[in-house]
């Protein structure tokens, strides 16, 4: 009995499968490591980031900018795209999937609007930190935190490295 377990313990592949997947569907969670190894980061990628590590930095945001536009929200929604305080983890990292396949497509406006999204996207989470997260009224929805994850990642000016 114990070497059955055993058996089927050694050959889980953990990258393939989560313990929530069933039979059809593989890692229903990731990783933002592992979403930035797997796909080309798109230099409009790091570059936004860069200038989030460097005001954030430098401001750590202590004054509140404005919420998005409506025409802003007219673009998310036109990829069905909620806004970052009804965002949840697993859909942030989808989105940003989805973001860098589009950062680097041969259809320069899909290029674009995917350069956009994201740069709403860093609006937004300045929005949340100017105000202390005060508007995320649940749990579930915390995909700034992956946004937040994958902009340090991809900067080359990290939280713990000063730029100065």
């Amino acid at each position: 009995m114990s070497g059955n377990i055993l058996e089927n313990n050694l050959n889980f592949d953990l990258t393939e499968k989560s313990a929530f997947s069933n039979e059809n569907r593989t890692f229903t969670t990731r990783s933002i490591s592992a979403l930035v190894a797997q796909n080309i980061v798109p230099l409009s990628h790091k570059k936004i980031a860069d200038n989030y590590m460097i005001i954030k930095k430098v401001f750590n945001f202590q004054i509140n900018t404005g919420r998005i536009s409506n025409t802003d929200k007219a673009l998310l929604e036109k990829y069905d795209f909620n806004t970052l305080e009804f965002t949840t983890m697993q859909q942030m990292y989808d989105e940003l999937a989805l973001l860098q396949k589009w950062a680097i497509s041969d259809d320069k406006n899909l290029a674009a609007d995917a350069d956009e999204i994201l740069a709403i996207r860093v609006r937004e989470l300045k929005f949340l930190e100017g105000s202390s997260y005060a508007i995320i009224s649940n749990e579930i929805y915390n995909g700034y935190k992956g946004l937040t994850q994958y902009l340090r990642e991809i900067s080359k000016f990290h939280a713990g490295m000063s730029i100065f």
